[in-house]
Parts: C-alpha cells; structure tokens; sequence
C-alpha cells in the first residue's frame, strides 16, 4: 500500500477535526507547564549556602510532583483518540498492511501532533516566562535570565514529548497488531487484574521503608534523590492501582443500581476501566500534592509560632511561596486533564450515545450516566490518594502535622476545588454531548 492511501486512512473522519485538535491542546499545556516549572526550580540549584539543600530539595518535591502528574497528561494525550485512531489502523491490518507498517504510521501520527502542541506550548512559556521573573525567592525575582531554559533544555523536554507520544501510540497498538478484527468489531476487552493491587500495596509498602531509613544513613544530596524517586514511584503507581479499584466500585453499583443512569454509568466504568481512571487520575493526583501542601502549611505555622528572624523568616516565606505555586501548577493540571479527557471521552463514545439515541433513550438519562460514571468515583479516588501520600510522608515529619487543622483543612479546600473544577468540566462538554448524540 503507498504512502498516499497510507495517509488517506490515516486522515480523521469529517467533523473529526477535533480529534486531532484535542490531544494538540493537551501537548501545548503539557509542555508550556513542564518548562515553566523546570525553569523555575533551576535557580536552586545555584545556590551553595546552608540553606541550599533545602531549597534544592524541596524543589525536587515539587518538581516530582507537578512533573509526573503532567507526564502522565501527555501520556493521556496520546491516547486521547485512541479508539478511533485503532478503528483506522486495523483497516489497514484487514487490508494487508504489516505490523510495522502500521507502527510507523502510528508513531509517525503521534509524533506530529505532539510537535504541534509542543510548538505552541514553548510560544506560551516564552510568554509568561517575564511573570515566572517576577516571583520573589530569598526577598528578590527570580528574574528572567534564571526562569529561562537554555535551549539544550527546552530542546529536551519537547523531546521528552515526543518519546511520551511515541511510547504511548507504540503501547496502544499491541490489540490492533495482536487482533485486528477484534478491534474493529468493538470485541476486544479491556482487562483489569487484581494482581494491580497486589503490585501497588507491595510498592507503597516498599517505599515506606525506604523513606524511613535513607534519611538517617544517607547524606544530604542522595536523601533529596531517594525521596523525589520514591514520590515519583508512587504517583506512577496510582495510574497501576486506580483502574482496578474503579472496576471493583463499579460492579458493586452494578449490583445496587435501581435507574437507568445508575445502570448506564456502571456499565460505562466497567467497560473501559482505564479510561475511566483517566477522568479522575487529575484528582488523584491533586489530592496527592494536598497532603504536602497540607503538611507544608501546619510546618509554617509552627515556625511562625516560634521567634524566627532573618534567614529562617526568609524560608517560611518562600515555602509558603513554593505551596502555592505548586497548588495553582496542580489546579491547571487537574483543569487540562478533566477538560481534555472528558471532551475525548464524549468524541470516542458517539457511537454509543447515537445508537441510545436511535433506541429512545433521553439525552438527560445518558448525560447523567456520564456525569454519574465520572463523579461517583472522585471520592475514593481523593481519599486513597491522600492515604498513599500520607503514608510516605509520615517518616518524615509524624502524624501531629499531617492530622494538624491546617493541613486538614488544606487538603479538604484542594480536594474540594478539584472536584469543583471536574463538575464544571462536566457542564462545559455537555453541548458536545448533545452534538455528538443527534449526529446522524
């Protein structure tokens, strides 16, 4: 098959404008953050006092916790038109096409849409870049020549982005190459194995440990190391865990379900768990960074309520500084994700919402089944979040900050706007709902 019916297949559907647009949005976002946030923190690096090492370490923490949420954003935005992309290529698998063919389409596709949202993205960190210079640190701005990358860095975030793309397309092409047929007749399965919380409850378990003991026989630099890894583990592992403990919620609200909305957005969840973790994974990741924003709020307090002067009234500053950069880093996170993830989910699933339609069901029934399959697992997916991170914290700083009222009702008002920030999500796609549900 040539290149010029290769790419003919390749091309969205008419009206499918926006499934090409959609992951474009979410690389920009992803890449305008992540180089805002690298530039940022470089400047800690520079520094060599007494305090260095701990401006250089909590600025590993942040970095871990905004950089791998965002990661895990680029890798949704992979797959945001998965189904449809998988559609595409097992035509081309039913018509001959090899493997590797249509592997190198894929990444190819994938690839080209994240240097588009990558462009852009640098377009807008340039942008605010002269803001970012403006943010006091040590009772000074940052300035502009220490929040901008060189470009040996900027080059290589954005290929940062491009392996996310490439790894993501290459990982979801492995049920089209495996079962061509399958995917195109809408039967391949999408399995869930217990097995995902044995793995994630070994990994909490292990990096508890870890966190204990490094601080007190490791030095300063490797501690810093240690820790942001094991973070960075941990948060990586929710996306392991979280499908599975969707799907256990769901068959439960399966049994219990006595409406039709009920029933639809059980059988929504439990039809694609993983998908159905994207729409709240943003959640679970804000209501991570809570309990250290949390934690980060009851320490300040209790330094106020000491005589600190100079130095360390420098640093209580600065760290307050720090929580709400990192917060308002999670916000727009959490923002990007719900936003993007739902409007792909409405793209993906129109066929379905057609066929309902054809059959009578009211357009109110299948919006409150989405509404219902995305809203109804926020609370656990918050609450089990904010008991893993909780739990590695606590060797570090004990259960009197963690428990303190400031830290609760800071994790309270992040959890609380997080889940704000995904209802409104759900009101905003509505009219592509009601778009995609009377397509003919």
């Amino acid at each position: 098959m040539n290149a010029r019916v290769l790419a003919l297949l390749l091309r969205p559907a008419k009206g499918q404008t926006a499934v090409i647009a959609l992951p474009t949005i979410a690389f920009a976002l992803v890449t305008a953050l992540v180089l805002t946030v690298v530039g940022g923190a470089q400047s800690f690096w520079t520094w060599n006092d007494g305090y260095g090492p701990l401006y250089q370490a909590l600025a590993a923490i942040a970095l871990v916790l905004l950089v791998v949420p965002l990661a895990n954003l680029g890798g949704a935005a992979a797959r945001l038109s998965a189904r449809r992309r998988d559609e595409r290529l097992s035509t081309l698998r039913l018509l001959g096409v090899t493997p590797l063919g249509v592997g190198v389409a894929t990444v190819i596709e994938s690839m080209l849409v994240a240097a588009a949202g990558a462009l852009v993205g640098i377009s807008g960190y340039l942008a605010i870049s002269p803001l970012i210079g403006l943010i006091p640190f040590r009772g000074a701005a940052l300035g502009l020549d220490a929040v901008l990358l060189p470009p040996a860095g900027v080059v290589a975030v954005v290929g940062g982005t491009l392996v996310v793309a490439a790894g993501s397309a290459a990982l979801g092409l492995r049920k089209v190459i495996i079962s061509p047929l399958g995917v195109r007749l809408r039967t391949t399965a999408s399995p869930v194995h217990w097995f995902r919380a044995i793995i994630g409850v070994s990994v909490i378990a292990v990096a508890f440990v870890l966190v204990k003991m490094i601080p007190s026989i490791a030095g300063v630099a490797t501690t810093i190391t240690v820790l942001a890894v094991l973070f960075a583990i941990a948060l990586a592992i929710l996306n392991v865990v979280g499908p599975w403990v969707l799907k256990v919620a769901a068959s439960r609200a399966l049994r219990r379900a006595d409406s039709a909305d009920r029933l639809l957005a059980a059988r929504m969840v439990l039809d694609s768990p993983k998908a159905a973790w994207r729409q709240v994974s943003g959640i679970a990741m804000a209501s991570f960074m809570a309990v250290f924003a949390g934690t980060g709020v009851s320490l300040m307090n209790v330094m106020g309520g000491e005589a600190v002067d100079g130095a360390d009234a420098t640093l209580a500053a600065d760290m307050r500084t720090g929580l709400i950069i990192t917060l308002v880093g999670s916000f727009l996170m959490v923002a990007a994700s719900v936003g993007v993830n739902q409007a792909a989910s409405v793209l993906d699933q129109s066929d379905l919402h057609r066929s309902l339609h054809h059959l009578g069901v009211p357009m109110d029934t299948v919006d409150g089944a989405r509404r219902r399959a995305i809203m109804s697992p926020l609370l656990v997916t918050a609450l089990g979040s904010a008991l893993c991170a909780a739990v590695l914290i606590f060797p570090l700083i004990g259960i009197a900050l963690i428990t303190a009222p400031e830290s609760l009702l800071t994790i309270a008002t992040v959890v609380a706007v997080g889940i704000a920030l995904v209802w409104t999500s759900t009101r905003i796609t509505r009219p592509l709902l009601a778009r995609s549900f009377h397509a003919v």
